[in-house]
């Protein structure tokens, strides 16, 4: 695909809720994964609900070459505090990162996991596994399962995917060590 082509057909699937999006979905994308995982957004608490065995899942990705990044959101940033607020969610956001978190140690000492936490405000997040990817728009008020989820599939360097794959780059450029005071 060239630069100003049209890439529509990049996107295998559009949800009107991210809940929409079946738990086989995430299940086969994460299955198929084998180079790389990249994750961004403010809690994504459902993913590991969803996927019980998650860390091992990643773990032993991990052990086969796949290198993983997952940035959550400082819990105790004034971004979160406002993110909190826009979805309603009366302080609980950070208590769900922080759940995240507790979810996530199993592999925090994988070699190629690297979890950080970003300060940022986020208009979307993302969800990559190799050259496929996720991606839900925030909506102002909504709550994180009420966003819409598009299904990426990478078909040449210039389309949707590549957009939101160079944007992943830019934010986990911002992102920091997770410190113990924040999980």
């Amino acid at each position: 695909m060239a630069p100003g082509a049209p890439a529509t057909s990049e996107v295998v699937a559009a949800y009107a809720h991210r809940a929409d999006v079946p738990s086989s979905a995430w299940n086969e994308l994460l299955a198929r994964a084998c180079r790389q995982i990249d994750i961004i957004g403010y809690s994504f608490l459902f993913l590991p609900e969803q996927t019980v065995n998650l860390a091992k899942v990643i773990a032993d990705k991990c052990s086969n070459g796949c290198k993983v990044r997952i940035a959550v959101a400082n819990p105790d940033s004034r971004q979160t505090r406002e993110r909190d607020k826009l979805e309603g969610l009366n302080g609980t956001l950070p208590a769900r990162i922080r759940t995240t978190l507790t979810h996530l140690q199993p592999i925090s000492a994988v070699p190629s996991v690297q979890v950080r936490c970003h300060e940022t405000h986020l208009y979307s997040a993302i969800y990559r596994f190799d050259d496929e990817m996720l991606v839900t728009p925030y909506l102002v008020m909504a709550h994180g399962f009420e966003h819409p989820a598009l299904h990426l599939r990478r078909l040449g360097p210039y389309g949707i995917f590549a957009t939101y794959a160079d944007h992943f780059e830019s934010l986990w450029s911002t992102t920091k060590a997770i410190s113990h005071d924040t999980n």
